[in-house]
């Protein structure tokens, strides 16, 4: 009883020290925050205009797919996607760079249950819809993807330049 005791303390005391240490590029108490800034922007601002722009997610004949699969944004903009799976399975849409979806379809292989509960994420189940309101922040070519294993090989991502 008191050796279950003693690691039971010791637990807690590892995860409350775990809290106070800085995660890299942080100071000490700065902590991680989803409205932090990535490579491809930031959550949106709901007080602030938006463009809205509408992604259907489907199957056709084998193969997985966002319509449109191509956009394209003005640096700064922010938009509102309006997503819909018209599909008869789960599909995602997760905005990020190739590099990011590309490992975390990795992730996803080990744990496709995986839920998602980020600005820049969200999973449907089939006929339902959803939204994501993302400030694209920076210029480049950046990814959406559906990352359930399997999904984006079938062909389900696309392509938004930020210009």
């Amino acid at each position: 009883m008191r050796v279950r005791a003693l690691v039971t303390v010791s637990i807690a005391a590892l995860l409350l020290a775990g809290t106070a240490i800085a995660a890299p590029g942080h100071k000490p108490g700065e902590g991680h925050s989803h409205a932090d800034e990535t490579a491809y922007g930031r959550p949106g601002d709901p007080k602030k205009p938006s463009r809205i722009v509408q992604i259907v997610f489907r199957e056709n004949d084998g193969r997985m797919l966002f319509l449109p699969d191509r956009l394209k944004v003005r640096k700064g903009e922010q938009i509102r996607f309006q997503l819909r799976n018209n599909g008869a399975i789960d599909h995602e849409f997760v905005v990020g760079t190739v590099e990011e979806n590309l490992k975390h379809m990795k992730e996803m292989e080990k744990n496709p249950d995986m839920e998602h509960d980020d600005p820049n994420a969200k999973r449907l189940k089939p006929k339902t819809t959803g939204e994501i309101l993302w400030q694209f922040t920076r210029a480049g070519t950046f990814d959406f993807s559906c990352l359930i294993p399997g999904h984006r090989e079938a062909g389900m991502f696309g392509t938004i330049v930020v210009e």
